[in-house]
């Protein structure tokens, strides 16, 4: 075999591996949370009991706080363009299911990205005001306000004393 034929299988094949490395990091779908069944969810109607619905829709993603009269599906489908990095949202759907005071169904409803802000439902930090700032420019941004006695254009705080002279 020829030196240069050598070669050329030699970087063939190290492409062959960067690219095998590579496809791995491509991105996937996720999906989180309730996957809706569009055809158990039309079974559901008005006037159904509670416990009909647990069977056809099972255990819901969450329920209202008050009362307990309202339960939600919650379904989120997001991509992630290069792996370990963040996620954009693609789909969000809320199925709402609404009772009325002897616990039968309402009313269903489906809500979507356009009816509302996305919002991270385990979101682990607490907000703070000072937040919108950089650490270093909070650290120093007494520096350059540094006025020990006043902002200067009222009269000394000293008795006696005059400024400017």
């Amino acid at each position: 075999m020829s030196r240069r034929f050598v070669l050329s299988l030699a970087r063939l094949a190290l492409l062959g591996l960067i690219g095998v490395g590579v496809s791995g990091c491509i991105g996937e779908d996720l999906r989180h949370g309730y996957q809706i069944d569009q055809a158990a969810l039309a079974t559901v109607k008005p006037g159904m009991s509670a416990e009909q619905v647990l069977q056809i829709l099972g255990t819901p993603s969450t329920v209202s706080t008050v009362g307990n009269k309202s339960w939600y599906y919650i379904s989120q489908n997001t991509r992630r363009t290069v792996l370990f990095l963040g996620e954009r949202v693609e789909d969000q759907k809320v199925t709402a299911v609404y009772f009325n005071q002897g616990f039968k169904v309402e009313r269903v409803s489906l809500y979507g990205l356009q009816d509302g802000k996305v919002f991270d439902f385990i979101e682990r930090t607490t907000p703070t005001s000072g937040a919108d700032r950089a650490f270093i420019s909070q650290l120093f941004r007494g520096l350059t306000r540094y006025e020990p006695f006043g902002s200067g254009n009222a009269a000394s705080p000293v008795p006696g004393a005059t400024r400017g002279q």
